[in-house]
């Protein structure tokens, strides 16, 4: 009966932790065919990326702003140039925005792997 209610009890410990984890962690394929890691680092995440020519570059940190945003920096890292930047997660898809002066922007549209 006690081996029971451990069990029970971990497995609702478990759920619980996966429907609070932010839905931008994990990895993702960029526009170029790149791939990115999204993980925690510190009390934000971080983008680093995984393949391609900046292979292990941190190009981005972002903190959650609720609802699958996310609002922070993103470096360019064919110019090494940093802009404000702004994710969404909408899916399996994350709309990942850098903006100068927050009148000029571009997004890419990222796919999870």
């Amino acid at each position: 009966m006690i081996s029971k209610l451990c069990l029970a009890l971990a497995g609702l410990i478990a759920l619980s932790s996966a429907a609070a984890a932010e839905p931008i962690l994990g990895d993702w394929r960029t526009e170029s065919g790149a791939s990115a890691r999204i993980a925690p680092c510190g009390d934000e995440i971080c983008i680093t990326l995984t393949s391609g020519d900046h292979s292990g570059r941190q190009i981005g940190q972002m903190a959650p702003q609720g609802e699958g945003r996310y609002r922070g920096t993103i470096t360019d890292p064919a110019d090494d140039r940093t802009y404000s930047g702004n994710g969404t997660v909408t899916g399996n898809t994350l709309a990942m925005q850098g903006c100068v002066a927050a009148i000029f922007c571009r997004t890419q549209t990222w796919t999870r792997q």
